[in-house]
């Protein structure tokens, strides 16, 4: 057993979009598990959009990451010892073991995983919380009806994937928004979308809406919300009678204190609110941390279709944690193509 690990840790707070300063790489001992814990030898760790909100200092539905912490984050490896009766050494165990190649972590607090139904990196991403959060959001706040139209941005990401194939199969008219022809193409080609746009092609919200309006003529019934900035813009003035507002993230927004340049010219707040009001509209908030107990209920019904082909899944890897830091800031660019994944060993 190893007696050396690495792991990255918050050097500092960022002030607008994250730079490698703010993250340090160390070396450090390998820990040792204590009673109903396991220590685990990561595989893959996940880079995921919300980990940017835990840099800074402000109050969130979360408490932020110390400066001189290890960055949090999801990983999942092969456990090298155990105290607890829930796994033995030799299993796979998904948990939130940090940016680091080691971790010691509470037993009951993980899940195991097994390599041989499914690549190990899908449990960090279309069988993992991101691909979770889009079942559930559409399924338990979208309430998605054969006929009706829906749009989710980031549309090649784990989430808007997710959420666009389930919502193709139920016979909704699927239209993604992402950043650049390729992953529209991908969207449309690989995901199955009816359309998508590309919204690096629109300058502003007014010319995306126009092209919406043209993609969906007859309104927009369900909008999965994980973008916020001029795709919420152009969205909000199209959405029909009862429409339903699942609101996951806003990435767009994350930046500077989770608010980020542009956001003050952003649609105004009694704008926004009479189109709620008058429309009869549904928008509901929700962490999906806060629904763990719907995680059966979700790999029963979408493990089977990820492992026969009816989901599709697209990964980007990145090898090395010393890489972690570079791929985590495009990402929050949009740089990466599908779930972002960084293989440790």
């Amino acid at each position: 057993m190893p007696d050396q690990m690495q792991h990255i840790t918050l050097a500092s707070r960022p002030t607008g979009a994250p730079t490698p300063d703010n993250f340090a790489l160390e070396t450090g001992p390998v820990p040792t598990p204590g009673a109903g814990e396991i220590l685990v030898r990561v595989h893959y760790m996940s880079l995921d959009p919300y980990m940017r909100g835990r840099m800074d200092g402000g109050k969130s539905y979360a408490a932020a990451t110390p400066v001189g912490a290890t960055m949090e984050g999801g990983g999942v490896g092969e456990v090298i010892a155990s105290n607890s009766d829930r796994f033995q050494p030799g299993d796979f165990a998904f948990g939130g073991f940090g940016w680091a190649t080691h971790a010691v972590a509470d037993a009951k607090l993980c899940r195991k995983v097994d390599p041989n139904a499914a690549p190990l990196t899908t449990s960090l991403g279309m069988l993992g919380m991101p691909g979770f959060t889009g079942w559930y959001g559409l399924h338990k706040l979208g309430r998605p009806q054969p006929g009706e139209t829906l749009v989710v941005a980031a549309a090649t990401g784990p989430v808007g994937s997710m959420v666009g194939q389930l919502a193709k199969a139920m016979g909704l008219r699927t239209i993604g928004i992402a950043g650049g022809a390729d992953k529209c193409a991908m969207a449309v080609d690989r995901f199955g979308f009816d359309a998508c746009l590309d919204h690096r092609a629109h300058s502003d919200a007014k010319s995306l809406r126009a092209a919406l309006n043209g993609a969906a003529p007859d309104g927009i019934d369900i909008y999965f919300e994980n973008v916020g900035g001029k795709v919420l813009e152009a969205v909000i003035p199209l959405m029909n009678a009862h429409g339903r507002i699942p609101l996951c993230g806003m990435i767009s927004w994350y930046n500077a204190g989770g608010l980020g340049a542009g956001a003050e010219a952003a649609m105004s707040v009694p704008a926004l609110w009479r189109t709620i009001l008058v429309q009869h509209l549904n928008v509901q908030g929700f962490i999906i941390s806060n629904h763990w107990d719907q995680m059966p209920a979700f790999l029963a019904d979408v493990a089977p279709r990820v492992a026969n082909g009816e989901i599709k899944v697209v990964e980007d890897i990145v090898q090395g944690l010393e890489n972690a830091p570079g791929a985590f800031m495009g990402l929050l660019e949009g740089r990466n193509t599908g779930k972002l994944i960084v293989k440790l060993i």
